[in-house]
């Protein structure tokens, strides 16, 4: 099996963070490479999607597909009334 290439990155961390790291390192019975591999991997995929949706956003902006600021402050404040307005569209 061939292996990947790989890159070391180093950061300096609070103590209490590192401290972390090895506590759950130590539940998981894993490195604290993977631990950290893990950690850097699931924040990318959390910003590549709200990098994904915001682009979204703005192209619907840009095509005009969005609702009135009032129309939506409206439903927001009936919201705590008996009567609620529906979603605006």
């Amino acid at each position: 099996m061939a292996q990947k290439e790989t890159k070391v990155l180093t950061t300096h961390v609070p103590l209490p963070l590192a401290e972390k790291v090895d506590q759950m390192a130590a539940r998981l019975e894993r490195s604290r490479g993977w631990i950290m591999k893990q950690a850097l991997s699931a924040w990318i995929d959390q910003e590549e999607e709200r990098y994904r949706l915001t682009c979204e956003a703005l192209a619907d902006v840009d095509a005009g597909l969005v609702i009135d600021h009032k129309a939506v402050l409206a439903w927001a404040d009936s919201l705590s009334t008996d009567d609620p307005l529906p979603v605006p569209r």
